[in-house]
């Protein structure tokens, strides 16, 4: 029996039902597949995520295609990080979207002229030669730099490929620790709910409540035209958002000690491994990366002493106006990826996950608490599974030894994702589709899990890092 049919068959014996290939042709298959959408979502120098819902270039989103690139085409994967990176503001912040010119101004808001960096962003030193939002995403972008080297050293090398990228993604870290330790306890606080990425989670709600709506009459939303009204975030909290970004803007993008001020566990482990890998980076190049490594260890000792919550078995994240945010989502496990996480802390994790707040019928995981109060099993981040938050606790459940629960999450991952054409997210539930189809981290990181998870990953070598 291949190793498919192996994962397949274990999957089976928990209960979840998937249909074991006999081949190895599903596999080649769903690379096929996975490889188009990431084909037709190129632009020439980045990936979008969506050809219609999300037309431009996005942070995060680009760190993880490349991850999934770099099985494709290793300098694709790193011309998508040099091209987001070219668009970095000179405080060191990496802009949450790079616009592109070529796309009309009504295809997607808030579009360039709500954002005006090049004026409002002038102070904090926004590029002037392209338009990109004011706020962040989470920082994975040097995870992403490293695994991209990786796939082709040789390559690589002779670009100078981490030379390059190397200072830029240093300041960008640098701008996180410094400006962003609003909590004053070590942990990079977020001042958006966009800026942590799931955008509407029920994490939020609380903290914006404070928050005036911007009129509705004062902006349209774009995303409605390609998106279910049930699948997307509702008008309040839109109107929400708009308000906190134009407040934001109208501030020059400066300080960020305003009405929303949220340490979150998730981009702040995000940090801490990219801070690993800054320090394998700085290796390759010959500087000394001990510094690093024990920056990103007191990192998850100050995110263990903050965020950990015993009663909850998990991480919550911190309102620095309100105190603990009570609500389970996805973002209090993807810590389980930290290498130095106390052996406790990732088994307690490890347990939360197999329990009945997010052990999924597809064996995915759910974005919220499966029995929480505002869960919701379409709408966005409020109950959905990702394809993104799951391949980072699959990393985490192997990097602490779970291989097993790793090897299922695997599985569910890749027939999910091929089921639903590759979606957005999908229901953790019954896995229909939903959001966008043909979304380019779905493809992408589907390649990655593809590719052979064993070696460096299960025995240890690069700190947990697969490559």
């Amino acid at each position: 029996m291949d190793r498919t049919a192996q994962l397949t068959a274990r999957v089976t014996e928990r209960g979840i039902a998937y249909d074991a290939p006999s081949t190895a042709s599903w596999s080649a298959s769903l690379h096929v597949r996975a490889a188009r959408v990431l084909a037709a979502n190129w632009t020439g120098g980045s990936t979008v995520p969506s050809r219609s819902l999300y037309p431009h270039q996005w942070s995060w989103d680009s760190a993880f295609i490349a991850i999934g690139l770099r099985h494709l085409s290793p300098l694709r994967a790193q011309t998508e990080l040099e091209t987001l990176l070219a668009a970095q503001w000179e405080d060191g912040r990496v802009p949450h979207i790079v616009f592109s010119p070529s796309v009309p101004l009504d295809a997607y808001f808030p579009s360039p002229d709500f954002w005006r960096s090049s004026t409002a962003g002038r102070a904090a030193g926004a590029p002037r030669t392209v338009q990109t939002s004011g706020i962040v995403q989470p920082p994975v972008h040097a995870l992403a730099a490293w695994l991209v080297h990786r796939a082709d050293p040789g390559l690589s090398r002779a670009r100078g490929f981490l030379a390059r990228v190397y200072p830029r993604l240093a300041t960008w870290h640098r701008y996180l620790l410094r400006r962003r330790d609003l909590g004053g306890g070590g942990l990079v606080s977020v001042v958006h709910p966009w800026e942590q990425g799931m955008d509407n989670s029920p994490c939020w709600d609380g903290p914006l409540a404070r928050i005036t709506p911007a009129a509705a009459r004062s902006f349209r939303r774009a995303d409605l035209d390609h998106g279910a009204p049930e699948d997307r975030p509702t008008d309040l909290d839109y109107g929400r958002y708009v308000r906190l970004a134009a407040d934001y803007r109208d501030g020059e993008y400066a300080g960020g000690g305003g009405e929303f001020a949220v340490e979150d566990p998730s981009f702040n482990a995000l940090l801490i491994a990219s801070e690993h890998a800054l320090a394998r980076i700085a290796a390759e190049l010959g500087a000394p990366g001990a510094a690093r490594h024990a920056r990103a260890e007191r990192l998850t000792a100050a995110l263990v002493d903050r965020l950990w919550d015993d009663a909850s078995a998990m991480f919550l994240c911190r309102d620095l106006r309100g105190g603990t945010i009570r609500e389970r989502s996805v973002s209090g496990l993807v810590p389980l990826l930290l290498p130095g996480l106390p052996r406790e802390v990732a088994g307690a994790l490890a347990g939360t996950l197999r329990g009945p707040h997010f052990a999924a019928r597809t064996g995915l995981v759910p974005s919220y608490d499966l029995r929480g109060p505002a869960f919701e099993p379409n709408r966005y981040w409020r109950g959905p599974a990702w394809f993104n938050t799951a391949w980072l606790v699959e990393r985490g459940l192997r990097a602490h030894g779970e291989k097993a629960a790793a090897d299922a999450l695997r599985t569910a991952f890749l027939h999910t994702a091929g089921d639903s054409g590759f979606a957005e997210y999908v229901d953790p539930d019954t896995g229909e589709a939903c959001g966008a189809p043909g979304f380019g981290w779905t493809a992408a990181l589907t390649l990655d899990l593809l590719h052979d998870m064993d070696g460096a990953m299960e025995t240890g070598e690069e700190g947990g890092d697969r490559g």
